[in-house]
């Protein structure tokens, strides 16, 4: 594959609002452990609840091989997990191990909370791993901070019997093409995919935009600076790139007019009454939204193709992100990691778990739950035969990693800061209170932070 060239420790709390696409687990928490008669404890955390059964059969399988090691998995939603760990880090109560963020460790790493793999696992063979995973997670600084666990890219979930209403066929969403000038194919297709609520599409006579039943593309929100699910992957398409330079960039790029541009094309979706207003997305889940007949595609990420792929009475259909100005599909790129807690009490064990986590024996447990893509080749075969077992086609998903059409999530200092900022700065254009023009300003709050 290839890439276009992520403030305080509390303040790291205010990603979660950008980065909600990668965390799709329940807002409980649970703790279960792999049976074992020693007496080291290890506690590891994860976001998401889907995962969980998979990386507890992991621990048994750890804990078989490893007697004097017991694990405990601890699952809490996305929003409680950062904070919890936050408070964790500062309080020195923090978990061993837990699943880390490409646009949080920086921070952790500034913040001296992670323990440098290098120390404790200074002969682990990075390369089984998907080609340019394992280098996300050396740090500026020349250490590993974490060893991969998954990639994710973005696709187009869509409703089959509304496309089918539509006179679309599932060729015509596999070739799906946008530009910001009149939105191509792709707007057409979510004009004649969005429903009024007296059965008027939106690309016949007599549409009501303020009273739509059925909108033809779902809103997960204003998607902060990052954009993963909601935009990336049309701003990529234009020649647009968040930073100068990925990973470890010091200059953001949203006074580029070419951004603005597709931006303001991308709001003019809600204007035009295809996508919802944003406000309904305040407390709403998007993909629950999909489920029950609201919105007629999601783009989203491969870590939600079971949540989909579950809705009863949906006939399931996933399409590849459209084809752009530049002749190619896009989407951002993302993995996830383990890392160690500096303040572990067992750093020798936490190790043992790490480098676990990161085998080929867990990682094709993981695979066997088809819930994710693993971070190994292999794996990733056998979690698509699961998911194609169940009748899910994931190829709109891999196809990107297969193509090379992949961009990074941008892995950047001062990212909680960032976030800060364009956060509220998109939610003003997306609520029609500022135009495109105004993150011009935003743009230069966000750079003066890496003066």
């Amino acid at each position: 594959m290839h890439t276009h060239r992520i403030a305080t420790l509390a303040a790291v709390s205010a990603v979660a609002l950008a980065l909600a696409a990668c965390g799709d687990g329940s807002s409980g928490d649970d703790a279960s452990g792999a049976a074992g008669d020693g007496a080291t404890t290890i506690d590891y955390w994860l976001w998401d609840a889907n995962q969980q059964p998979a990386y507890q059969a992991c621990a048994d399988a750890f804990t078989e091989a490893n007697p004097d090691v017991t694990v405990t998995i601890t699952q809490r939603g996305w929003d409680d997990y950062w904070a919890t760990l936050t408070t964790g880090f500062q309080s020195d109560t923090a978990p061993d191990v837990f699943t880390n963020h490409l646009s949080r460790y920086p921070e952790f790493v500034e913040n001296g909370v992670l323990l440098p793999l290098d120390e404790v696992l200074p002969d682990v063979d990075t390369s089984i791993y998907v080609e340019g995973l394992a280098d996300l997670w050396i740090a500026q600084d020349g250490q590993r901070y974490g060893l991969p666990k998954d990639w994710d890219t973005i696709a187009l979930f869509y409703n089959s019997a509304m496309l089918a209403d539509a006179g679309l066929t599932e060729d015509d969403m596999n070739s799906l093409e946008w530009n910001p000038d009149d939105g191509g194919t792709f707007e057409a297709a979510v004009a004649a995919l969005t429903v009024d609520e007296n059965g008027v599409r939106g690309n016949e006579d007599g549409f009501d935009p303020e009273n739509v039943a059925v909108y033809g593309l779902g809103l997960p929100g204003s998607g902060g600076g990052l954009g993963q699910t909601e935009w990336s992957f049309f701003t990529d398409t234009v020649g647009w790139t968040h930073t100068d330079e990925n990973p470890w960039g010091t200059s953001y790029n949203y006074d580029d007019p070419a951004f603005q541009e597709a931006i303001a094309w991308w709001k003019s979706l809600i204007d035009k009454g295809y996508m919802p207003p944003l406000e309904q997305t305040v407390g709403a889940s998007m993909n629950d939204n999909f489920g029950a007949g609201q919105s007629a595609i999601n783009a989203n990420g491969s870590w939600m193709i079971g949540s989909y792929a579950g809705y009863e009475g949906i006939e399931l259909g996933i399409a590849p992100t459209p084809i752009g100005p530049n002749g190619e599909r896009s989407s951002m790129f993302n993995g996830l990691a383990d890392s160690i807690f500096a303040g572990t009490d067992n750093p020798e064990a936490a190790a043992r778990w790490v480098e676990f986590l990161g085998s080929e024996e867990c990682q094709q447990l993981v695979g066997e739950a088809g819930v994710v893509f693993p971070a190994i080749p292999a794996a990733v075969d056998t979690a698509t035969a699961s998911f194609e077992e169940r009748g899910v086609d994931v190829s709109a998903f891999t196809t990107h990693v297969e193509d090379g059409t992949t961009f990074l999530l941008p892995i950047t200092d001062n990212a909680a800061d960032v976030t800060a900022i364009m956060a509220p700065a998109m939610d003003a254009v997306l609520n029609g209170s500022a135009d495109a023009s105004s993150l011009t300003a935003a743009n230069e709050q966000v750079n003066a932070l890496f003066e």
